[in-house]
């Protein structure tokens, strides 16, 4: 079929949840995809922060292909090998000691939520149910996390919204502490706002965060589905800060494209779920923990964190050079490969141009350029890039 024809047939029997660009993405590998007319383009989207070992790599590839012939599917009324040795492995590597597996990071924070909960309530009666996000915060697409997410977008229609939510500025201790009352059961919050415009806050607020959470006792939670494993340098985003949550959740990057999403928390929170408290039919299957497992180890063992500091670095070198020549960049910030440039224009027309020059990019907020590519990429990839951008944004 011809891009044209597949594109009516997505729009005749796909719901329009998507605002899709007009091309069709029919092979990648590393950090290069092409399309159905055999358009190369450089990707620094990555899914979004998904395949942080770029596109089919060969380690995931070789054990989702091992796994599928061996067992694909079973019940969690049974234990499954594959999932217990992903588990130590990802336990020994984190300040956890459990994990909780399901399929999404919408789901991995649904976890979070009714786990936050469930503590408060078998630790202080039912009057402690509230939870804290944040402006600007993501979250996810369910019910539970459109409400923690903070941002009124990704509200309108949907109400009544779920009781139990407040919301404060991001990297503001006086707001988040004022906010507390003896309803509140924890506090949600992303490292860094990835969907919010790639904030990243005073390198002092999460450990004050930590100290606040630990005065009122109440629960921290860290979502770092986008910014876990590996993007900012270091294993886990929280280790940049010094600080060790209760429940941190995963998912994008955990199985490099396998969809899988994790809760994770220490053993005294953990504790509060029991035999029927939650579940998830595909959780931790073996094949999504064949995947994650190749993921975690090639991370670990590979050199990637070395190599996400080392191109991070360079890379917003790079744009800073771009910047000292336009007029349009106000801003870049950024922490090993998620980065973002806030321009002073419109940045949907700048996604479009690099697309059709062959570099896939992504803007969130409006005016924010962000860039997640896979941490494999590489400073010769920096470049091509760069120079792609340069080129669209010189024009402006």
């Amino acid at each position: 079929m011809t891009t044209d024809e597949l594109i009516a047939l997505s729009n005749k029997y796909i719901m329009s949840t998507y605002k899709r660009f007009p091309i069709v993405l029919v092979r990648g590998s590393g950090a290069r995809v092409w399309d159905s007319n055999g358009k190369e383009y450089l990707d620094f989207v990555a899914g979004i922060a998904v395949c942080s070992l770029g596109h089919s790599h060969p380690k995931v590839v070789e054990a989702i292909k091992k796994q599928v012939e061996i067992l694909t599917h079973v019940s969690n009324l049974y234990h499954m090998e594959p999932q217990i040795l992903y588990a130590r492995q990802l336990m020994e590597n984190s300040f956890a000691h459990k994990a909780f597996f399901c399929n999404s990071g919408a789901e991995a924070n649904e976890a979070a939520i009714k786990l936050a909960r469930k503590y408060a309530y078998e630790n202080t009666g039912k009057g402690k149910y509230e939870l804290i996000t944040m402006k600007d915060s993501f979250h996810g697409r369910t019910m539970a996390t459109v409400t923690a997410t903070g941002q009124t977008k990704f509200q309108v229609g949907f109400a009544p919204l779920l009781e139990g939510f407040k919301y404060v500025p991001f990297d503001n201790i006086s707001a988040l502490s004022d906010a507390i009352t003896d309803k509140t059961c924890g506090v949600m919050l992303e490292p860094i706002q990835g969907e919010g415009g790639v904030k990243i806050p005073d390198d002092k607020y999460l450990s004050e965060v930590r100290r606040i959470c630990d005065e009122k006792g109440i629960l921290m939670i860290l979502d770092e589905i986008q910014v876990g494993m590996g993007r900012t340098g270091t294993l886990f985003a929280y280790e940049h800060y010094k600080v060790k949550p209760d429940i941190v959740t995963l998912a994008k990057a955990v199985g490099n494209g396998f969809p899988i999403g994790v809760m994770m928390a220490t053993d005294r929170v953990a504790s509060a779920f029991q035999p029927g408290s939650h579940a998830s039919t595909f959780g931790g299957n073996p094949l999504a923990m064949a995947a994650a497992l190749a993921t975690l180890e090639t991370i670990m063992n590979d050199g990637i964190l070395e190599n996400v500091r080392k191109v991070g670095a360079y890379f917003i070198k790079r744009l800073h050079e771009m910047k000292n020549k336009s007029s349009i960049i106000k801003d870049i910030r950024g922490r090993g490969l998620i980065i973002g440039i806030e321009i002073s224009i419109e940045g949907s027309q700048i996604v479009n141009a690099c697309m059709d020059r062959g570099l896939l990019i992504n803007c969130v907020g409006g005016n924010v350029l962000r860039f997640v590519p896979p941490l494999t990429i590489t400073e010769k990839d920096v470049n091509a890039a760069v120079a792609i951008l340069g080129e669209v944004i010189m024009d402006k």
